[in-house]
């Protein structure tokens, strides 16, 4: 089978992320190659060194309709038997390319929608209207959390058209012999200028308004000397958090270490993940943490609010404000010796990406085969249609 998936771009984002991590785990029969509209970054970059063919269609912003004919051309000449589009711009062009090219299975995945916000934008009249236009051209929208596919719904996408497959972590690569994570969490330490000895927070995450990372800055603020805040990601608030951080008096204690590859080795460093958003669509920050044996203090995450309560016991849901965050954290630091990770919960299990590839490869097989509304017999929640 022949795929081809169409991102708006490449850059180093969530949803590009987690289209190279199941592109690892997809079956093998699936053959996937890559297009980029714009943008082809560091992403594309990682893509093409494990073999992915990826192409460039050089889209000069979102109203170059001139892009359209020759995306058809280029899906055309593919002879794809089933387009996969991530991300709006993707979505509203992809879809019609894939249409004018005679694909007849054409998947969406819907990254980060909330009743009125799209991918961190207001959603307008003209917006929503687009969108819509460009779903009813798709055969399946797939949802990545319950969350998103409410929101489908009450925009009146119907529910036949929506399937639930969430984001997936790489829970193999969090796992660490007890020797080898304590030599890491030494090591990388020492290289981001950490006291051995002192009481780090973490947070992850573009540096955006929405993550609400000043309230990370204000509880550190209300904290001992000891305690540094480690946040990993990069984006157009880190002006404004190094300033917050100056006028708080706590720069020196803040390490910005910008986007990074090496994630489940900057956790080994940490004690406690903090994530103080309140508008997640998933919250895979959320799970890296956990996978990694943190516990983790949170403000929204719909990954864990879709199961059993026990799914996720070293996982507290707390306001996000700075008093809350800065009592959770003390209460932290006088309770538990931080150096040795707490056992994976089934919440980590739940979202393998192993487990969550091997949903999206049957949802390809039912849809090329012509199949669209069959649901595979052992599909639980959170995959498969939501109720």
């Amino acid at each position: 089978m022949r795929i081809l998936h169409i991102v708006t771009g490449l850059a180093s984002g969530g949803a590009e992320r987690q289209l190279q991590l199941l592109l690892r785990h997809l079956p093998p029969h699936q053959h996937c190659e890559v297009l980029a509209l714009t943008n082809p970054g560091a992403v594309a970059a990682a893509l093409r060194a494990e073999g992915v063919t990826v192409h460039h269609l050089g889209m000069r912003g979102n109203r170059d309709v001139g892009a359209l004919p020759r995306l058809a051309r280029r899906v055309r000449a593919g002879r794809y038997d089933l387009v996969h589009t991530h991300l709006y711009r993707a979505g509203l062009y992809g879809r019609l390319a894939a249409r004018l090219a005679g694909v007849r299975a054409v998947v969406a995945t819907e990254h980060s929608l909330h009743p009125g916000v799209i991918e961190g934008r207001p959603v307008t009249r003209g917006v929503k209207g687009l969108y819509l236009a460009g779903e009813r051209l798709g055969t399946t929208t797939v949802a990545v959390s319950r969350q998103v596919a409410q929101t489908l719904h009450a925009w009146g996408v119907p529910p036949a058209r929506v399937e639930l497959i969430p984001n997936g972590i790489d829970a193999a690569r969090f796992r660490r012999p007890p020797a080898d994570r304590a030599a890491t969490r030494a090591r990388v330490r020492a290289e981001l200028g950490l006291p051995q000895g002192s009481r780090v927070i973490g947070g992850i995450g573009r540096l955006v308004p929405g993550k609400r990372f000043h309230v990370l800055l204000e509880a550190l603020a209300g904290l001992d000397g000891a305690a540094r805040l480690v946040l990993v990601g990069e984006g157009p608030e880190r002006s404004a958090l190094e300033r917050r951080a100056a006028g708080l008096g706590v720069r020196d204690r803040l390490v910005l270490t910008g986007e990074r590859d090496d994630v489940p080795d900057l956790l080994t460093a940490l004690d406690v993940l903090a994530a103080p958003s309140t508008e997640e669509t998933f919250g895979l920050g959320v799970l890296e943490g956990l996978a990694a044996g943190l516990p983790v203090w949170h403000s929204a995450c719909p990954a864990l609010d879709e199961l059993p309560p026990g799914a996720a016991p070293q996982a507290r849901r707390i306001p996000s404000e700075a008093a809350a965050y800065t009592a959770a954290l003390r209460e932290l630091r006088d309770h538990r010796d931080l150096c040795d990770p707490l056992p994976r919960p089934a919440a980590v299990g739940h979202y393998d990406i192993v487990r969550v590839a091997a949903e999206l490869g049957a949802l390809y097989d039912r849809l090329a085969r012509g199949r669209a509304d069959c649901t595979p017999a052992d599909a639980g929640p959170p995959a498969g249609r939501p109720s």
